[in-house]
């Protein structure tokens, strides 16, 4: 009786093991055969060798860009370098790439930029927030750029137990943001299982100075977020579930959910187009090659972009596509007047014209 009990917990147990591989495969998209779709005037951009993990650009053309990321269970061409903030400046015809210098009491050499995010003041004041993972950790570290001196000052350093396992943020005011965490453990083992079983444990949090608290529950990987132009509503990459969360604001800073855009593919980070107000996906179309990454079948890319997505059918439009020949593991896509960014998790960026 015993041994039989035993012999169909394991046969229980490993069928169920089964299942959640054969979810956890499909949540990857991992038999996903992607068709091309190029842009015309693509160029590699000299001089980002170790990814472009986010791009943030300022009405002036003025593009900020994350490299060297060293995410647990990725790729890294350079793992033992820091990361660093690259300016890029977009109103020049040939914009080169530049490390910004720092300055202040950071601990450079552990330095592990992530998600970004700019906030431009009325007097013209920016100050840069990024989401760091020194010794597997995750702070938040705001920045002063110094325009005149195009160096970065920093200015102070915030932690705090409800953002524990920041990926991205997006600045809505002076010490106020939106930030996503994208696991609900900080064990490295439990973290992965956690992504295996494909639990929607993960949220986003509202941080000010008067208070931090959870606002929206309920993704499986929340990544890239983002604003509407008008601020009533925030985007969310919701990784683990290939869809968008569109979330409406209210006074007291907490969330609503408006709708969910599914797409079908692994959402990475988010921008939007100030202008226009469509919002641009940087993508994952097979997450397993990310996850295992083999240079001779390198993962790919896809930038997707949505024009009205807060109406009942939003038009969403594949604009670049890769096989991951020229670019792997698109995880940003950002625009400027009619040039395109597309930024990667750990590898190359490239620049484009609409």
């Amino acid at each position: 009786m015993g041994k039989s009990l035993a012999l169909a917990l394991l046969g229980l147990g490993l069928a169920l093991l089964g299942e959640r591989f054969v979810a956890f495969r499909s949540r990857l998209n991992s038999s996903r055969k992607l068709d091309p779709v190029g842009l015309p005037g693509c160029r590699l951009i000299q001089g980002i060798e170790t990814g472009a993990e986010d791009i943030d650009i300022l009405p002036n053309g003025l593009a900020f860009i994350s490299t060297g990321l060293r995410y647990p269970g990725m790729q890294s061409f350079a793992p033992a370098s820091p990361g660093a903030i690259l300016l890029l400046d977009l109103s020049q015809a040939h914009p080169q790439p530049r490390a910004l210098d720092i300055r202040g009491a950071l601990d450079r050499d552990a330095f592990n930029p992530h998600g970004i995010s700019a906030l431009v003041d009325p007097d013209g004041t920016v100050d840069l927030y990024v989401v760091n993972h020194p010794h597997q950790t995750s702070t938040l570290e705001v920045f002063r750029f110094e325009a005149d001196t195009q160096v970065l000052s920093h200015i102070k350093t915030i932690q705090h137990p409800l953002l524990h396992s920041v990926n991205d943020l997006v600045a809505v005011g002076p010490d106020r943001f939106y930030a996503t965490n994208d696991h609900y453990f900080t064990q490295p083992l439990l973290a992965q299982l956690e992504v295996f079983l494909g639990l929607w444990w993960t949220n986003v949090v509202f941080y000010s100075p008067e208070g931090v608290k959870s606002v929206a529950q309920g993704f499986t990987f929340a990544n890239g977020i983002a604003i509407s132009p008008d601020h009533r509503f925030l985007y969310v990459a919701n990784l683990g579930g290939q869809n968008i969360h569109i979330l409406e604001r209210h006074g007291d800073w907490n969330l609503t959910q408006h709708k969910v855009l599914e797409l079908g593919t692994l959402v990475d980070n988010l921008s939007v187009d100030p202008s226009t107000g469509d919002v641009w996906a940087g993508c994952h179309p097979n997450a397993m090659k990310l996850l295992n990454y083999d240079p001779e079948d390198p993962p790919g890319s896809e930038v997707l972009r949505i024009q009205d997505i807060l109406s009942a059918r939003p038009t969403v439009t594949t604009v670049f596509a890769d096989d991951g020949s020229l670019l792997q593991g698109s995880s940003v896509a950002a625009v400027f007047g009619q040039k395109l960014l597309i930024g990667t998790v750990f590898q190359r960026a490239l620049a484009c014209h609409l």
